[in-house]
């Protein structure tokens, strides 16, 4: 599975260069060279946002064994660095998420039920942020066969979604069980090892109805967020659009994101996203990849130092077990 995933970020980041290359690499260059300390206040909002995701995260879990916000806001930083520096499918930090929560003192049952709400919310707040971006693009007058094919996707992550769902109320919970236990075997993660079922745990989070709704629409706020990254960037590079073209371009982008979730940082599939979007609001290619790119600097710069804070987390508790042995 591991060289699969290498082979398909290999594939990916040819694809990039190969997109920037067919637009010109001139062209890009200058549109991205354009936004100029523009990309500070990118970063910092992908830092709002991304803290934003780790308070709705946070808001889930039962008052007991609760974690502190910055916690959840830690290690949501961490999981993002993983998903997005590492040659692993864009779910692979939720694994560490839940090793760092149980480092951290949340029961391990409890910290992988919580990554599990914590995925479909990410996915369900998207999933409404994606209809509002639909809805918005079908009053412009798009090309139907655009609008169609974007519907015909929703269409499918909403019944992926409702699977998801229901496979954790009903059962499904049991095989992540396993497949933690695994995980557990193969790394000497023994914080995993020792999960009970997450059913229970799943259970106890969904009870609480009011919570979970709360948690899921301050995720939804927070998508709006990249929304301005998308505002920022593209007015420093001469185009004249308003926050709500920006949130037609970015949740329809980040939908096509969210589709190739297999091929790590989602390499040339963003890119390819983002040509389609732009160029309903007669954006060129060359600067609907800048705009990708510009996209990209908040995860070089703020993944490598939570890359960092990971592995500092790992070596600390395989020193306190050498210590305890």
């Amino acid at each position: 599975m591991k060289r699969l995933l290498i082979a398909a970020a290999g594939l990916g980041l040819a694809l990039t260069v190969a997109i920037i290359g067919y637009e010109g690499f001139g062209a890009v260059t200058r549109a991205f060279t354009a936004v100029g300390f523009g990309l500070t206040g990118v970063t910092a909002l992908r830092a709002v946002e991304l803290s934003g995701a780790g308070l709705s995260w946070w808001m889930v879990f039962p008052r007991r064994h609760k974690p502190t916000l910055r916690v959840c806001v830690w290690v949501r930083l961490i999981r993002e660095a993983i998903n997005t520096l590492l040659p692993v499918a864009q779910v692979g930090g939720e694994i560490v998420g839940a090793r760092l929560l149980a480092l951290f003192g949340v029961p391990p049952a409890l910290a992988g039920a919580s990554l599990l709400v914590d995925i479909l919310m990410q996915a369900f707040s998207l999933f409404l942020f994606v209809i509002v971006g639909l809805g918005v693009l079908a009053t412009y007058g798009a090309d139907d066969a655009l609008v169609e094919s974007i519907m015909a996707g929703t269409c499918l992550m909403g019944a992926a979604l409702l699977a998801f769902f229901l496979a954790q109320r009903f059962g499904g919970a049991r095989l992540i069980d396993r497949f933690l236990m695994a995980m557990a075997d193969r790394t000497g993660w023994s914080s995993l090892a020792d999960l009970a079922s997450l059913h229970d745990e799943l259970a106890r989070i969904y009870a609480n109805v009011p919570r979970f709704v709360t948690a899921v629409l301050a995720h939804l706020c927070f998508w709006f967020v990249g929304a301005l990254e998308v505002l920022l960037a593209l007015n420093l590079m001469g185009y004249d659009i308003s926050y709500v073209d920006a949130v037609v371009i970015e949740s329809l982008a980040q939908a096509v994101r969210a589709a190739g979730f297999l091929v790590p940082a989602a390499l040339g599939v963003q890119e390819a996203g983002y040509i389609a979007v732009c160029a309903v609001f007669g954006i060129p290619p060359a600067e609907a990849v800048a705009l990708s790119l510009v996209k990209r600097v908040p995860e070089i710069v703020l993944g490598p130092p939570f890359l960092f804070a990971w592995h500092a987390h790992e070596a600390k508790a395989l020193l306190g077990r050498s210590e305890a042995s």
